[in-house]
């Protein structure tokens, strides 16, 4: 693993001195998993994003598939 220098506000050290009582070893295993988190995180966000972006590509230029959706929200309040 690299070593590397981060500047924290206070609460964030607060929080990571307070780390083992939420289940970590240490600092540095703590911000690994928050990382990792975060990480997963965003990639989740930026597939959902685009996995709508080919949807509406499919809805705009797809005549059949417009139809059905209208077909499905007919009698749905608006």
């Amino acid at each position: 693993m690299t070593t590397i220098e981060l500047t924290l506000e206070d609460s964030q050290i607060h929080f990571l001195e307070q780390c083992q009582s939420y289940g970590f070893k240490d600092k540095s295993e703590a911000i690994r998993a928050a990382i990792q988190y975060f990480s997963e995180q965003l990639e989740g966000q930026r597939q959902l994003e685009d996995s709508a972006k080919l949807y509406a590509e499919i809805y705009e230029t797809n005549e059949e598939t417009r139809a059905l959706t209208e077909s499905a929200l007919s009698g749905w309040p608006k």
